[in-house]
């Protein structure tokens, strides 16, 4: 009778949780190499998005930079060999700059947008208190109990919400018409029609005279601020230094992104551009 050797059969054994630790290795690799694969993939679409980006900004800063096209909703687009990204513009200096306004012109536009005239003049002289303060603020060396000066759109806007009589609605409806980085007058060329609506002394026809001559190529501005009357010494012809660029970005494996900024132009900057606000957005986040 033959007898089996009982090293063989460690061997056996040995053999075996050999091969099922190795498969269990190679299976573990698999996994890691796949989930590897997908980070690179995730962070290659997330550079050719930002990388559309970029370029959006460097096109609308081009058109600002030029200075030959009225920045009132232009739209660009860029063709790289990764996607493509359309940037849309608009002057903020055609914008009411509610950090310096004079307090009438602030009270015409909460009338503009539904506020009773005793609740708008107010409410118009208690931003411009509030603002004072927050200069006062600015030139003051020690802290003092001021009211915080806002850095962004948003902000001054909340600061405005504050105020006693102040709804949501007026906020929500003077948004797109109002900046902080525009100056005391408005520049008619790039203005919103809801901005022209809002100066004061503005009526209806007064208001459709000056769009229809400002659509006509061989307009002057000289006449266009003459055709607003008694609210031309609230705008100015300015040139276009600041813009609002709302950018799309689509990438050709199908990846979207979006984003709102504020880009500068300054003449005889070291930047070619500089970017004072930048908010991501959903891709249905642009209007």
């Amino acid at each position: 009778m033959t007898r089996t050797d009982p090293r063989r059969g460690a061997v056996l054994v040995t053999v075996l949780w050999t091969i099922s630790l190795l498969a269990a290795l190679a299976m573990a690799a698999s996994v890691a190499f796949r989930s590897f694969t997908g980070v690179m993939g995730v962070d290659r679409h997330r550079v050719q998005r930002d990388a559309l980006i970029t370029a959006g900004l460097e096109v609308a800063a081009g058109a600002i930079q030029s200075g030959t096209t009225l920045l009132r909703d232009l739209e660009l687009t860029a063709n790289l060999s990764t996607g493509s990204v359309r940037a849309r513009l608009s002057d903020e200096g055609g914008r009411i700059d509610i950090t310096k306004a004079p307090v009438e012109v602030l009270a015409a536009l909460l009338r503009s947008v539904g506020a009773p005239s005793a609740t708008a003049d107010g409410a118009a002289k208690a931003i411009v208190e509030q603002r004072d303060n927050s200069n006062a603020a600015r030139r003051t060396p020690v802290p003092a109990p001021l009211p915080v000066v806002p850095t962004t759109h948003e902000q001054a806007l909340a600061v405005m919400g504050r105020i006693v009589g102040m709804r949501p609605q007026w906020l929500a409806a003077i948004a797109p018409l109002t900046t902080i980085y525009g100056s005391e007058t408005v520049n008619p060329l790039t203005a919103p029609r809801g901005v022209i609506a809002a100066l004061p002394g503005i009526d209806a026809a007064r208001l459709e005279a000056f769009l229809a001559e400002r659509r006509a190529a061989s307009s002057d501005a000289s006449r266009l601020s003459q055709m607003l009357g008694p609210a031309q010494r609230y705008v100015t012809v300015k040139p276009q230094r600041v813009a609002a660029v709302d950018l799309t970005a689509a990438v050709t494996e199908g990846q979207v992104a979006a984003a709102r900024a504020v880009i500068a132009v300054l003449p005889q900057d070291s930047e070619p551009y500089r970017v004072l606000v930048f908010t991501p957005l959903p891709a249905a986040g642009l209007r």
